[in-house]
């Protein structure tokens, strides 16, 4: 069951990028991206008020445990690490094709992996090797694609920007694992609907003092905001995407390599959209770099199953 979560959580992932690249065309970076924060918390406030003040969401998945201090404090670093990827990505997406943008984020499993591999010791296996080297090779075939659209990919800010994103995207999955684990387990043991409404928030919370101090001051010398439909559909994807990842990882035997991958397949659904919605260039080399992607993933799925 879990398996088919993370399918469907993808599949959500990929219409969360997609409308977010539509939401950012020629709009300014943080207001969209503080919108996003609050129309997400506004979704998940009302489960937390009737969590905390009344019982119908007892025994339900939309239940928000309760907890102090000592808890969010975890919630807090996880907010912190999500709003820096986020901040680096959207304003990576902004400025390039999401049909680039795509392949580079889907080697965040790799990432995950490596980073298991240095913090908790894991040791990658031959098929796990083999699908590092192939997401490698496809990172380098995507940087000759980009090349023939003028992007250099060892110069262009925004090229690092969604490399920054991706990395501390990776950072931030490998903290799910910390914080969902039981404690027998070495893990935090917090209750996912608590992380996931309670870190929205929190982000809200910083992406106000960003606008208010630092965009709305210089606001009349940058890109001006331009208020779009899809920019509520970025949040309700985006929430209802996480609201499957957390559930996934909750059921039992779930393995938090596995969901991470099936997740980049996401690539695939914003990929579509990048051809048809957005009339993106270059296809043809850049179908083969997403297929070496989606190979590296396989070779990641089958090592790590």
């Amino acid at each position: 069951m879990w398996l088919i979560l993370a399918f469907i959580s993808a599949a959500l992932l990929g219409c969360y990028d997609s409308f977010k690249k539509r939401a950012l065309k020629n709009n300014a970076v943080i207001p969209v991206l503080f919108l996003n924060t609050l129309f997400c918390s506004l979704i998940f406030l009302p489960f937390i008020l009737m969590s905390h003040h009344t019982q119908m969401l007892d025994g339900t998945p939309f239940h928000v445990a309760s907890a102090g201090w000592e808890s969010h404090r975890y919630i807090v670093i996880k907010s912190v690490i999500v709003l820096l990827s986020w901040l680096f990505g959207y304003f990576g997406m902004k400025h390039l094709p999401l049909t680039i943008v795509g392949p580079i984020n889907a080697t965040r499993p790799v990432m995950v992996l490596l980073g298991a591999m240095l913090v908790f010791g894991e040791k990658l296996n031959v098929w796990q090797w083999i699908g590092v080297t192939l997401a490698v090779i496809s990172f380098f075939m995507l940087s000759r694609s980009g090349k023939k659209e003028g992007i250099d990919f060892r110069h262009d800010k925004w090229i690092f920007f969604i490399v920054l994103s991706a990395f501390l995207g990776a950072v931030s999955g490998l903290y799910d694992k910390y914080l969902m684990a039981d404690t027998d387990n070495g893990g935090v043991g917090l209750d996912r609907m608590m992380v996931q409404s309670w870190y929205n928030i929190y982000q809200c919370a910083m992406m106000l003092a960003l606008l208010l101090f630092a965009w709305w001051p210089n606001r009349k010398h940058t890109t001006p905001m331009k208020w779009h439909r899809s920019i509520i559909f970025v949040s309700i994807f985006l929430s209802a995407a996480d609201f499957i990842y957390f559930y996934a990882l909750s059921v039992p035997g779930a393995m938090i390599s596995i969901v991470s991958m099936v997740r980049r397949g996401s690539v695939v659904v914003s990929f579509i959209f990048g051809a048809i919605f957005f009339h993106e260039k270059n296809l043809g080399n850049k179908v083969v770099d997403l297929i070496l992607v989606l190979l590296g993933m396989l070779f990641l799925f089958y090592g790590t199953k």
